[in-house]
C-alpha cells in the first residue's frame, strides 16, 4: 500500500527559484531579510532583491551565461544569498560546496560539476586557487575566481553590482533547469552532483507551507550552513519566500549561538542532532535567557527521543519538532507540525503535500507493508531529483521507473500516519542472523549520565562474525569504563542487541550536517 499525505495536493511551481523565493520582496520591503548576528549588519528585503539583480547584471557581462555552472564556496554570510540568487538570475546553476572543503576535493568537485566560476571569501582564497591551478594544469581553466568581499586581484561582488549594465532575462524551464546542484554527504560511496530543479526546489517550499510556515519578521537563526540543503531549505528559500528575518551565524560556537538567540530574540532555531545534544547537556545553557524560542526543529541525522524530551524540557517547550528528508528529495518528505504537541515522541513528523510513500520488505521481494511493519522507504512527489549529475545508472539505481525514490532508510508508518525512522539499510550490524541497529544503541548510550556522545558500528572479527563496537565519549570528569559501558547496554536490550567492546574517542566524527560519518569509525577500527 502507499501511504499519501493528508494535506490537499498542491500544483507544481513553475517559477525560478528566485522568483519563487523573492518575487514578494516588494511587500516585506523595509523588513531586514538578513542580519549579520555578529556584526549586526542587515540588508532589508528591498535591498536583497535589487543586490540579487544587479549580481546577476554583473555576472552576465562577466560572461555567465544560462547553462554555465558556478560553484558558490563561502561560510554562512549576508551575502550568500545574493550569490547564489544573482547566479540562477543570470541562468546558471549553482553548485554549493562545503566550507570545510579540501583543495583537492574543491577541485573534484568542479571538475564534476563543470564548473566554470567560484564565487568565494577572502580567506578561502588559497584553497580556491590552488583547485583551480588543478584544473588549469588539465586544460579546462576556471573562468574567473570572484569574492564576495574583497581581495586584491580578484572582483567582488560589489564590483559586478556597479555594472550599468541591463539585468539579463534568460529563458528558465522550472522543470528541466537545474537551479542548485548540492553533493550528496558521501557517507556512503563518492559524492555524487544532485540535480536539483527550480520546480522541484519552489514546490518543496509550497509542500511544507501547511505544515511549517513562518511570517513576516519572524526572527529565525541561521548556523547551519548555508551549503547544504538543509539549510539552503530550511534557513534562506523558505524564510525568505515568507518575509522572516534571518540571523545569521557563520559556524556553530555554542556560546556565540546561544548570546545571539538572547540578543536578539530569536523565535524559530533549525538544528541537527549535535546542537540538540548540547542544549540538553551543556550546562552555559543555563546562563542565557532562551525565552523567546517558540520552536525548535530538528532534522538530518536521527534525535533520540528521550534527548528531544530533555531538550524540550531545558528551554521550556512543548517538544522537539522533527523532520525528515534528504538532498535527493530537495529535500524534505516529513515534518512534524508545529501545533502537534501530542504527536509520539520519536516521529519525524507526518508526510508533506502530495508527497506519496511506500514501505518495501527488506526482503528483497518488493513486497509492500503496512502500518507498524519496518521496511525501505521510498517516496514519490514533485520534490524528487532530476537525478544524479553525469550518473545515469547511480540515478537508475536511486529512482525506479514509475518515479519511487529508494532512500536506503528504515522504518514505519503507525496507524495514524506518523513516520518512525530506525536506521539506514547499509548501517544495519547481522549479528548471528540478527539486524542490529545502531542508532538504537546509541539513543541508549546517550542516556547514561557520564556519557556525553556516542556512535557504534558493525566490526567483523576474526571469525567472520560483525559484532556492534561502540565509539564513546566520556562526559568531562568521568572515568567510565569499557566493561561499565557494556554492562549498562546489556542490562536494557535484547541478547544479540549487546555492545561487544567499546573504544573511548575525544569526539565522533560529524559531518556538517550532524550525520556519524561512520566510514572515518571503520577505518579506526582497522586501526585496532
Amino acid at each position: 500500500m502507499a501511504f499519501r499525505s493528508d494535506y490537499p495536493d498542491i500544483d507544481p511551481i513553475d517559477l525560478p527559484i528566485h522568483e519563487a523565493v523573492l518575487g514578494g520582496a516588494a511587500a516585506y520591503a523595509d523588513i531586514p531579510a538578513l542580519v549579520d548576528g555578529i556584526t549586526g549588519q542587515s540588508i532589508s528585503y528591498a535591498e536583497l532583491d535589487a543586490a540579487t539583480r544587479r549580481t546577476a547584471a554583473g555576472l552576465a557581462e562577466a560572461g555567465v551565461r544560462k547553462g554555465d555552472v558556478v560553484a558558490l564556496y563561502s561560510p554562512n554570510t549576508i551575502v550568500y544569498p545574493v550569490a547564489f540568487y544573482g547566479a540562477t538570475r543570470a541562468g546558471a546553476t549553482v553548485t554549493t560546496v562545503s566550507s570545510m572543503t579540501t583543495a583537492h576535493e574543491l577541485a573534484g568537485q568542479l571538475r564534476d560539476s563543470r564548473a566554470r566560476w567560484i564565487i568565494t571569501v577572502s580567506p578561502f582564497l588559497p584553497v580556491a586557487t590552488e583547485a583551480a591551478a588543478a584544473l588549469a594544469a588539465e586544460g579546462t581553466p576556471i573562468a574567473e575566481i570572484l569574492v564576495c568581499d574583497t581581495a586584491p586581484g580578484h572582483r567582488s561582488l560589489a564590483d559586478l553590482a556597479a555594472t550599468t549594465a541591463p539585468e539579463p532575462t534568460p529563458l528558465i524551464d522550472p522543470a528541466e533547469d537545474v537551479a542548485a546542484l548540492p553533493y550528496s554527504s558521501g557517507t556512503t560511496g563518492l559524492p555524487k552532483g544532485v540535480m536539483l530543479t527550480h520546480r522541484s526546489i519552489a514546490s518543496n517550499m509550497a509542500q511544507v507551507d501547511p505544515v511549517h510556515s513562518t511570517g513576516p519578521g519572524e526572527r529565525i537563526l541561521a548556523v547551519l550552513p548555508f551549503f547544504h540543503i538543509y539549510g539552503l531549505s530550511a534557513l534562506l528559500n523558505h524564510p525568505l519566500r515568507c518575509g522572516s528575518t534571518v540571523v545569521v551565524l557563520p559556524r556553530f560556537d555554542l556560546e556565540q549561538f546561544l548570546r545571539t538567540i538572547q540578543e536578539q530574540r530569536i523565535e524559530g532555531v533549525f538544528v541537527a542532532p549535535p546542537i540538540a545534544l548540547a542544549l540538553a547537556k551543556h550546562p552555559l545553557v543555563d546562563s542565557f535567557d532562551l525565552s523567546s524560542l517558540k520552536f525548535v526543529l530538528c532534522s538530518a541525522a536521527p534525535l533520540d527521543a528521550d534527548l528531544a524530551a530533555a531538550c524540550a524540557r531545558r528551554l521550556g517547550l512543548p517538544n522537539i519538532r522533527q523532520g525528515y528528508g534528504m538532498t535527493e528529495l530537495s529535500p524534505v518528505t516529513n515534518v512534524l507540525p508545529l501545533a502537534d504537541t501530542g504527536a509520539p515522541r520519536d516521529t519525524v513528523g507526518r508526510l508533506v503535500a502530495s508527497t506519496e510513500l511506500r514501505v518495501v520488505a527488506l526482503d528483497g521481494s518488493g513486497k509492500d507493508l503496512g502500518p507498524g511493519e519496518d521496511g525501505e522507504l521510498v517516496f514519490r512527489g514533485p520534490q524528487v531529483m532530476k537525478g544524479y549529475f553525469g550518473r545515469q545508472s547511480e540515478t537508475d539505481a536511486m529512482i525506479d521507473e514509475d518515479g519511487w525514490l529508494h532512500t536506503g532508510d528504515i522504518g514505519h508508518v503507525d496507524a495514524d500516519g506518523y513516520l518512525f525512522v530506525v536506521d539506514r539499510v547499509k548501517e544495519l550490524i547481522k549479528y548471528k542472523g540478527y539486524q542490529v541497529a545502531p542508532a538504537e544503541l546509541e539513543a541508549l548510550l546517550l542516556t547514561h549520565p557520564e556519557i556525553a556522545d556516542a556512535a557504534v558500528i558493525g566490526v567483523i572479527g576474526e571469525d567472520g562474525e560483525e559484532r556492534p563496537r561502540a565509539y564513546v565519549v566520556r562526559a568531562p570528569g568521568s572515568a567510565l569504563t569499557e566493561q561499565q559501558v557494556t554492562e549498562f547496554v546489556a542490562a536494557q536490550v535484547a541478547p544479540y542487541k549487546k555492545v561487544r567492546s567499546v573504544q573511548f574517542i575525544p569526539a565522533v566524527p560529524k559531518s556538517v550536517a550532524g550525520k556519524i560519518l561512520r566510514r572515518e569509525l571503520r577505518a579506526l577500527s582497522r586501526q585496532v
